[in-house]
């Protein structure tokens, strides 16, 4: 890989970073998207604990065959020296129900001096929307 971000961030490169994650969770793909984590990566996703790239692309591959459609925002809420702190909100179509929902949520994300996420903590809300109330819609 090439033109990691590294620490210690910058409003500019904390930024950079955050739109760079939101633009690889966008591809829905788990091999990419894993590249931007440590092998041994600390993951809490709501109440999932878990550690490793091959554990992180088991767990989006389950999460994207569930949540179809799915459209991403990030934004920068805060940052240090080697972590930074976002809001997000996704849209996504329930595979099994076909109901629309919207995500809200924070994470905090702690790098390597290589620029690699080694930690990973979420917390997340889901609710219901009508397709006609999305507001991220997929290219």
């Amino acid at each position: 890989m090439t033109n990691i971000i590294k620490p210690p961030f910058t409003l500019e490169t904390a930024r950079a970073k955050v739109k760079a994650a939101q633009d690889a969770w966008n591809t829905r793909d788990p091999e990419k998207v894993a590249l931007a984590y440590t092998i041994d990566s600390q993951w809490r996703n709501r109440a999932q604990f878990f550690v490793g790239r091959e554990a992180i692309v088991a767990f989006l591959k389950n999460k994207w065959e569930k949540e179809m459609d799915y459209r991403l925002m990030k934004e920068l809420w805060a940052y240090t020296d080697n972590r930074i702190s976002v809001r997000f909100e996704y849209e996504w179509r329930d595979a099994d129900t076909n109901q629309w929902m919207r995500t809200h949520g924070n994470e905090h994300w702690e790098f390597d001096q290589d620029g690699l996420m080694k930690r990973r903590d979420m917390s997340a809300n889901d609710y219901t929307i009508e397709e006609s109330d999305r507001k991220y819609k997929v290219l």
